[in-house]
């Protein structure tokens, strides 16, 4: 399981409801789609090159390597999305699929565990020679995590004995000893794939392997520096021109970091591994850097669509409260690191502001980067977007604006699959006392408390709707606590259990139940979804006298499409009604915001000393997450308010 506190895949069922949804598109189509890319067999679609690599790697047919450094990680993050697949709904095609690709696999390994096709096609004599920007052990963290996902699912241990294999060169290759090689990745992935193969296999050497890579990372005399002298480099990379050995978090030791720096998913991923190592090693020390950092992320650095990395230049962490809007990268990877992070957090404490901004990055920043038709995705997520702007700016040249089938960099469209395919993961855990539900959707729970089977079905219609309804159809009575989340967002709770009002103050963001249950006790959960304005803290600069609207965990934004060209000539009222209701033939059903608002008419000078007088208008907004399904035209989170 990828979290301790997780419940095997099989045991949760997603099949209602808005995340039900999202997990049926990436079972039926996105995984089949990104199958077909990685293939090259999407007409129009940048080239992957993955299979045919991994194929000329393995003798099968013969050709050039294509792609970078890292372009088997691709293909390792979709295994481990399909391997997830096939763990909640069994598929023997699939099954099969993945049976004929990790034979592949396994015949491309070398015979001392080695496995990275550009290294073994292009330059086998270049092992190990470029830590800080080729990936080796990046791409090996990915193969690594395939390799527990597809043993967990389906019990089979042909992946995970190459990953073995894979892990236990590392092991012998890397370390303090005179005939091993003291460094690290440019690229944070291998430390936080190393504990889940020490859980799932129970050999705890990976887990010190993965406190080697994090404690001797960024220590003098620097290994990058080193490394790089010998390879006679002149100078650093494009992309670390600004930050230096910052932009890999390497400049100092990881123990004096305090605050993000750098490349945005490879600090994600850093604190994700960190947080794993203070759960596994029960170190207080790391666990509270850990909090100081996730602490500093959350409080400023995080976008109010839950995004992170503000700077397009090197897709980096810029200085606190730096979030422009048009600007933003927030790499749909970094928003799936941050809900890593965030679930992390939960093992290290059951504290429901971690769940809040799990939740605010998943429902917003992530699923942007997913088109309703799950066949195109985004790797930039702007909060503002004109798009000649976009397309004309340098600043702005890597935002699309509309969805692609894939990347020549595609990190980010198996990334979402694969989150989305273990959504169960990061829903619910199993506590000390009992049950924690972090993520509300509509399906049901199986699990054993002492001895006892225990099953509850959900129903909801969350995030449209905050009510809750869990229903106990074990046949047997046990004594448990039930935690329910109360979002950050929720002013006034409601619960009932069995018909009667209860009044249960939360703690630490969770509202606990505890009684023996029983078949037919039900919990009804009421959390009222008014529209509310967001404002910035007045450090966020870009933000000021702006709001954004938000109903429940929902980020909404305007469109072009509803509401016309020059959206920043929409003003908010003050004291303007918002109003929220549900339109099912709207981009497959969902709640749209709707008001009065200011619209400053177009003047006949760029400049003037003279005051617009706006008209009002009737505005729509819709959810962040959903923008751009309609055809390109503009797109705005913040409007200013009047």
């Amino acid at each position: 399981m990828s979290y301790p506190t997780a419940l095997p895949l099989d045991q949760i069922s997603l099949d209602h409801g808005f995340l039900a949804d999202r997990a049926r598109l990436v079972r039926e189509t996105v995984i089949p789609w990104q199958w077909e890319a990685l293939n090259d067999r999407i007409p129009g679609a940048e080239r992957s090159g993955c299979v045919h690599n991994l194929q000329v790697a393995a003798g099968e047919k013969v050709g050039e390597f294509h792609g970078l450094f890292w372009q088997d990680s691709d293909l390792a993050k979709w295994i481990e999305a399909a391997s997830y697949r096939l763990g909640t709904h069994p598929n023997p095609a699939l099954d099969a699929e993945l049976d004929r690709t990790i034979a592949t696999i396994a015949k491309a390994q070398r015979d001392d565990g080695y496995l990275n096709t550009y290294f073994q096609l292009v330059e086998p004599d270049k092992r190990w020679a470029n830590l800080r920007d080729c990936h080796e052990l990046y791409v090996a963290g990915h193969f690594i995590e395939a390799g527990v996902a597809h043993f967990e699912a389906t019990g089979k241990r042909t992946l995970l004995d190459v990953v073995c294999k894979l892990a236990d060169m590392i092991d012998q290759t890397f370390g303090p000893q005179p005939d091993q090689i003291p460094g690290y990745c440019g690229h944070e992935e291998i430390e936080l794939a190393l504990v889940k193969l020490a859980r799932a296999t129970g050999v705890r050497r990976y887990i010190d392997l993965a406190g080697y890579f994090i404690s001797q990372r960024g220590r003098s005399p620097n290994y990058f520096e080193e490394e790089a002298r010998r390879r006679g480099d002149k100078e650093l990379p494009w992309h670390m021109h600004h930050d230096g050995l910052a932009t890999l978090q390497a400049a100092r030791p990881v123990s004096e970091l305090d605050e993000p720096v750098g490349h945005a998913v490879r600090m994600m991923y850093l604190l994700a591994a960190m947080i794993d190592l203070a759960v596994e090693r029960s170190d207080v020390a790391l666990a509270e850097q850990s909090r100081r950092l996730w602490k500093a992320i959350v409080g400023r650095h995080l976008y109010i669509t839950g995004g992170v990395g503000s700077e397009p230049h090197g897709e980096k962490f810029c200085e606190p409260f730096d979030l422009p809007p048009d600007r933003a990268y927030a790499e749909t990877c970094a928003g799936i690191g941050v809900v890593m992070c965030a679930r992390r957090m939960l093992e290290l404490e059951l504290d429901g502001s971690h769940a809040d901004v799990m939740e605010r990055a998943l429902l917003n920043n992530v699923l942007a980067g997913l088109a309703l038709d799950g066949r195109t995705f985004f790797y930039v997520n702007p909060l503002e977007v004109v798009p000649a702007v976009a397309k004309r700016r340098h600043d702005t040249h890597l935002v699309k604006t509309q969805r692609v089938p894939w990347f020549g960099c595609a990190c980010c469209p198996p990334n979402v699959a694969r989150l989305l395919a273990s959504i169960g993961d990061y829903a619910c855990s199993r506590v000390a006392d009992g049950i924690a539900l972090h993520l509300y959707f509509g399906g049901s729970v199986a699990i054993e408390l002492g001895g006892t089977e225990v099953r509850l079905a959900i129903r909801t219609r969350y995030p449209w709707e905050g009510r809750v309804e869990i229903e106990f159809e074990s046949a047997s009575v046990t004594e448990f606590t039930l935690h329910l989340r109360v979002p950050g967002w929720c002013r006034a709770l409601l619960l009932e259990v069995n018909g009667v009002e209860t009044r249960i103050e939360a703690v630490s963001g969770y509202a606990r139940v505890r009684r023996r249950w029983g078949r037919g006790d039900r919990i009804v959960l009421d959390l009222p979804m008014p529209v509310e304005r967001v404002r910035a803290d007045p450090r966020v600069t870009s933000a000021a006298g702006q709001v954004a609207l938000q109903r429940g965990p929902i980020v909404y934004c305007v469109e072009e499409i509803d509401n016309g060209p020059i959206l920043a000539a929409l003003s908010l009222p003050r004291g303007a009604t918002l109003e929220a209701r549900f339109d099912s033939d709207l981009l497959n059903g969902c709640a749209v915001v709707e008001g009065e608002a200011l619209r400053t008419p177009a003047a006949d000078a760029l400049y003037s000393t003279e005051a617009p007088i706006p008209v009002p208008v009737h505005f729509r907004a819709v959810p962040y997450a959903l923008w751009a399904n309609r055809g390109e035209g503009e797109m705005r989170v913040w409007l200013r308010e009047s």
